[in-house]
């Protein structure tokens, strides 16, 4: 039954993509533009994600805040009890089991306190959206 679910958000993916409602727009990235740091550290939808900071040889900061989930497809329904034994076409219906993490990569690139560019990249399948909920201003709550 582990099944459902993920068939179920990989089908909302997909249709968000053929609905044409994920999207990129060019006036939310510009927008971070030249922005102070301390409104990123603040931004109140990036608080809500995973962050992941690297520091580049240049200095450069970038920030990748990951907005994603681990989606799954198994065929055949096998499933392994912990600590059980499975005959081989038990294990080979668990096996062929395939998952993958569905993510959209909100990358922005920090220089000298100030957001040089916002990147949002989709992996996995996932497609990125902005709207002014990722703006640099959003205060957050009930217009999300």
């Amino acid at each position: 039954m582990m099944k459902r679910p993920a068939v179920a958000f990989a089908m909302v993916i997909a249709a968000g993509q053929i609905a044409g409602c994920n999207h990129v727009r060019q006036e939310d990235l510009t927008a971070w533009e030249g922005q102070p740091v301390e409104l990123l550290d603040k931004q109140p939808i990036f608080l809500t994600m995973h962050l992941v900071r690297t520091v580049t040889a240049d200095g450069t900061e970038i920030r990748n805040y990951v907005n994603g989930a681990a989606v799954g497809s198994c065929d055949g329904g096998g499933t392994v009890a912990r600590g059980g034994f499975v005959n081989s076409a038990t294990y080979s219906q668990f096996s062929s089991c395939i998952a993958r993490f569905a993510a959209c990569n909100n990358i922005f690139y920090i220089k000298d306190g100030h957001v040089l560019r916002y990147s949002p990249i989709g992996t996995g399948g996932a497609r990125c959206q902005t709207n002014e909920a990722t703006n640099p201003n959003f205060s957050g709550a009930a217009n999300i």
